[in-house]
């Protein structure tokens, strides 16, 4: 018998764990759930006669020292700068880890630790980073392997609403955590590399410049880079490669009407509005335009931004409801980005009916017999509903494929890693297929070698 221990039961936890339950009577896995709500925990686990859940507090070291020691892997979903400390207890107890975290500095620096007591510590292993990682590794070795030298690399993923529930001017709904939506990209410029060329784009362009891809049955969508698209270089082992580009992706239209909140100022964390707790949704609006007694915060927003009447973008962001004389009932001063996130939570909201999507696509151009060639790599998963999400399955699914491989010996690698190495993404990959987590490639017969995020 092997013991699993899952920490937290969140939204991104159920697919992971409805895997668990179904397999745990064949693969002879015992499983332990802990979260700080014990009702969520039970109800992950269902009637499961191999299953429970039960609260813990998770932060406090002396309450889950004896779950990591009775465990033989541990998955952690706990928020990410909490997975450290996780870490070096596995460390202890000679227990593997897997978290679907970026991994950070302090995870890499027990490398040595982490193989001396014999354990993997996976990181980055849900859908982005994660899945993303694996599908790009597969085709990149692919390339490698039939001495193909690489000269582009792009990818885009985006967690967006399925096109059965699209049902609002913007084409998106919140499937994910809002405030860090409403936060995207700020805190360093965006930089890659263009043609060899070291490029940034600050935060106020950001939405202003997006590429158009194309996806065969899905339409259009647009993408923006993410804040640091170099650190993949040396993941990829691209160190020496002309133009690598990563980004989200939105629906089209999107970021140009998302950008009227950069520029007005609405997106910003660092400082609270005097008196915002008694503010309407129009108040808030009107604070932050220039004075003027003679105007409405409809035409001074208009003359502030330079948005015509007839512009797509007004409609956007009247259905918003941004004007409503309707106060938020704060029970205290906010920030601008806490106060349009709340705006945004009244309409963009799944419904109890809605279906989430993720959306991911990939561009290798590169040179075989001195001559270019690219694939488009692309991954459409559709929700089930609103506990088996897109992003549950895309999230949790790795997760749950790489305990069972690790705990049966497929994966026997030891140390602090990521899943960028054969042995790890072909069986998770293989097997995410049953799921209907599958990747179409296609054969591009004219390569475009160069293009510029244009200015939308």
């Amino acid at each position: 018998m092997k013991n699993i221990l899952v920490i937290g039961a969140g939204l991104s936890a159920s697919s992971m764990l409805r895997y668990f339950t179904d397999n745990a009577e064949k693969e002879d896995w015992q499983i332990k759930v802990v979260d700080r709500d014990a009702n969520l925990a039970k109800s992950k686990v269902g009637d499961c006669s191999r299953a429970e859940g039960f609260s813990i507090n998770a932060l406090d070291a002396t309450e889950r020292a004896p779950l990591i020691e009775w465990a033989d892997i541990v998955i952690s979903m706990l928020p990410a700068r909490f997975h450290i400390d996780i870490a070096r207890d596995c460390v202890k107890f000679k227990t593997s880890l897997i978290t679907p975290s970026y991994i950070s500095k302090e995870m890499k620096a027990i490398q040595e630790e982490a193989q001396e007591a014999g354990i993997i510590i996976m990181n980055e292993i849900g859908v982005d980073p994660g899945i993303d990682h694996m599908s790009a590794k597969k085709i990149l070795d692919e390339i490698e392997e039939k001495g193909g030298k690489m000269h582009i690399f792009e990818s885009f993923t985006g967690g967006l609403i399925a096109p059965e529930s699209d049902d609002n001017p913007w084409n998106y709904k919140f499937t994910w955590n809002p405030r860090n939506v409403v936060l995207a990209g700020q805190g360093a410029a965006a930089k890659f590399i263009q043609e060899g060329s070291y490029k940034y784009i600050p935060y106020n362009k950001l939405f202003r410049r997006t590429e158009i891809i194309k996806i065969e049955g899905y339409g259009d969508f647009e993408g923006y880079a993410n804040r640091d698209s170099l650190k993949y270089r040396e993941k990829y082992g691209l160190e020496n490669i002309p133009t690598i580009y990563r980004g989200t992706f939105r629906r089209k239209g999107f970021s140009k009407a998302w950008d009227t909140f950069v520029q007005l100022g609405a997106t910003d964390d660092s400082y609270t509005i005097e008196g915002s707790k008694d503010m309407t949704k129009r108040d808030f609006i009107n604070s932050l335009l220039p004075y003027n007694p003679n105007d409405s915060v409809e035409l001074k927003l208009r003359h502030y931004l330079k948005i015509d009447m007839d512009d797509i973008i007004w409609d956007k962001l009247v259905w918003l409801g941004i004007f409503d004389k309707t106060k938020m009932g704060f029970s205290e001063d906010v920030t601008p980005a806490y106060f349009l996130q709340k705006i945004l939570e009244e309409k963009w909201s799944l419904g109890a009916n809605d279906k989430d999507m993720i959306v991911m696509w990939h561009k290798f151009v590169y040179v075989l017999n001195g001559k270019f060639n690219e694939i488009n790599s692309s991954m459409i998963s559709i929700g089930e509903d609103q506990t088996y999400t897109a992003m549950s399955n895309t999230v949790g699914l790795p997760c749950a494929i790489c305990a069972k491989l690790i705990l049966n010996g497929t994966i026997q690698m030891k140390g602090v890693h990521l899943p960028i190495h054969k042995e790890i993404y072909e069986p998770i990959l293989k097997e995410l297929e049953e799921f209907n987590i599958i990747f179409k490639d296609k054969e591009i017969d004219e390569p475009v070698l160069y293009h510029e995020p244009a200015t939308v």
